[in-house]
Parts: structure tokens; C-alpha cells; sequence
């Protein structure tokens, strides 16, 4: 049990020294950036959260992941056990935030009380799918519209951890995350999880965030973007080739979680994620072991050709 049970992630942050470019990355990507009277630029999806993505001028690099609270009272009840004070978030949206920095040095803000904008309605109409055994789709055609991904809400985070262990620890005494699955290297030893939230018996996505040991730094392994279904991602992966943008992963199903996957990058090296169609867990379901050659593989699609820097000789 943690001190409170987060209900999801909300948002991740970089810097990078050019804003513009990052912007049309974002836009071609699949979200809407805009920039705020604060200096940074922010991007936002179809779910009506005020923003899922903030860069700041700076050298490139990762900064850290929001998590939302379930309530301002939670926010304050885990504030009151860090020691630490909640503070007015002054980006879009309002609400209230406390800072926090995990063991590899990440920062990790959690926010409640943010004011929403009403959610968008998809751009892709999700008609039913004739297959052999049934034609459902009668008197209907299908017509997919050129152009970005519409980026629905962020779904997950991975992060490379000097000491894994460490860091789950951190990560669920904290904010009560459940294991859906934890990968073991050949010699038993635990190297990597996929974390999900606990919402008791409302289904969540398999993961919010990932932890995976890595030897050399830490770093982002990659940030997680949803978007309307299958046609929607391949129009995406199709505008993003058009424009020249880096392809790193995809397009595939993965084994843990069972998503869709297509992983891109950004101008600074940063990978980013369209997924659709993952697997959804109540709190019931019990955590799951697996391999690391189950964690890297794919159920149909391309191979991983390198892997994340995971800690293959932990023993």
C-alpha cells in the first residue's frame, strides 16, 4: 500500500533549446502544442487535460513525469508525509502541485484540482470490423483522412534505473502501484516491472510506468501517447514518414500489455510511443513473471534491433 493511489499519469517534461522545433515535432506527432506566458511550450490531446507534454528552453534533456491524485486531500496527505509543501501549479489548468525527486534523480511532480477543457471528439469514427466470421459493417464505407495521429491522452512512461529494486520501492510506497508483471533476468533476479495504478475495481491500463535496470546512466526509455485505434495509428506512422521523421519501433503488437505499438523520436533523441488497443486490469488480477525476451518481444512486427539498456548480466 502506498501512501496514496495515484489515479494516473498526466504528464511528461523536457527542455530542449529550440521550442519551434520541437513544436512542429509535436504537431506532426499527434498533439497540440502551444506555447504560455510561462516560456515553455505545452502540447495537449483529445482528452481535455490542459497539457500531457511541457518543454522549457534549456539543454535537451528529460526532466521528469506528472501524476495526478485523486483529490487535493490526497495531494496533502502525501505532502504531509514527505514534509514538503503544496504549491499553486501556475501552467495551464491551475490546480495545486508537490515536487518530488525519485532515487535516480528525476523529478516527479503530483497534481490534483487541474480544470479540464472539454474532451474532443475523435476524428476517426470507429466502425464495427467485418471479419469471416461476421459482416457487421453493411451499407458503410471506410475512409481514413490524411494527416497527424489525433493523440487521445498519455498512457505510460519507462524509465532506465541504476537500482531497480530501489526504485519500485520508492515508486509504490508512495503511490500505491500495483505490478501487473515483473521481468526477471535468467538468474531469477527481478530487473524490470510494469507498474499500474490501483483503482480498485475500475480497469486500468496494464502499465503507467515501466522500470527497467540499466547500467550506465538513467534516462527516459520512452513516453506513451494513446490514440483512437489501429487505422488512426497507421495514418500517423504514414504522416510522420512523409515528413522525415526518425522511425525507431513498429509498427507491432507487443507481448507484455498487448498494445499496438509505434515508436518514434524526437528531434533530441527522446523516443515517443503511439500505442492503441492494450490490455486493461482491475486491481484483482495478480502480477504476472516474465522474461526479458518476453518483455523485448513482439507478438507480430519487427524486432526490437537493439535493446533499452536493460541489465542483461544481473545476477
Amino acid at each position: 500500500m502506498g501512501v496514496i493511489a495515484i489515479e494516473d499519469i498526466a504528464y511528461v517534461r523536457f527542455s530542449a533549446p529550440d521550442l519551434g522545433e520541437m513544436r512542429a515535432f509535436l504537431d506532426e506527432f499527434g498533439l497540440s502544442a502551444y506555447e504560455h506566458a510561462d516560456g515553455r511550450l505545452y502540447a495537449r490531446g483529445r482528452d481535455g487535460s490542459p497539457f500531457l507534454h511541457i518543454t522549457e528552453r534549456g539543454e535537451p534533456r528529460f526532466i521528469g513525469l506528472g501524476l495526478r491524485a485523486r483529490s487535493p486531500g490526497d495531494l496533502h496527505t502525501l505532502a504531509h508525509s514527505e514534509h514538503i509543501p503544496v504549491e499553486a501549479l501556475s501552467a495551464p489548468g491551475g490546480g495545486q502541485c508537490i515536487r518530488l525527486t525519485d532515487p535516480d534523480g528525476f523529478g516527479v511532480e503530483v497534481v490534483a484540482g487541474q480544470e479540464f477543457l472539454a474532451a474532443e471528439a475523435s476524428r476517426t469514427v470507429v466502425n464495427p470490423m467485418n471479419t469471416s466470421d461476421g459482416r457487421r459493417r453493411v451499407n458503410q464505407v471506410i475512409r481514413t483522412e490524411p494527416g497527424p495521429s489525433r493523440v487521445e491522452r498519455i498512457g505510460h512512461c519507462g524509465l532506465g534505473v541504476l537500482n531497480f529494486q530501489r526504485s519500485e520501492r520508492w515508486y509504490k510506497d508512495r503511490f500505491g502501484l500495483l505490478t501487473s508483471d515483473e521481468v526477471e533476468a535468467p538468474s531469477g533476479v527481478p530487473v524490470a516491472a510494469f507498474l499500474r495504478c490501483d483503482a480498485g475495481q475500475h480497469p486500468v491500463d496494464h502499465h503507467t510506468l515501466v522500470l527497467c535496470q540499466v547500467t550506465k546512466r538513467p534516462r527516459l526509455l520512452h513516453a506513451a501517447f494513446e490514440v483512437a485505434n489501429f487505422d488512426d495509428l497507421m495514418v500517423g506512422h504514414d504522416h510522420l514518414e512523409r515528413r522525415r521523421r526518425r522511425h525507431v519501433w513498429g509498427v507491432g503488437r507487443h507481448v507484455l500489455g498487448s498494445q499496438i505499438f509505434d515508436y518514434w523520436r524526437d528531434p533530441w533523441g527522446h523516443d515517443v510511443e503511439h500505442w492503441t488497443d492494450g490490455d486493461a486490469f482491475t486491481s484483482t488480477d495478480p502480477p504476472g513473471k516474465a522474461t526479458l525476451a518476453q518483455m523485448l518481444g513482439v507478438q507480430w512486427g519487427p524486432a526490437l534491433r537493439a535493446a533499452p539498456g536493460v541489465d542483461r548480466s544481473s545476477s
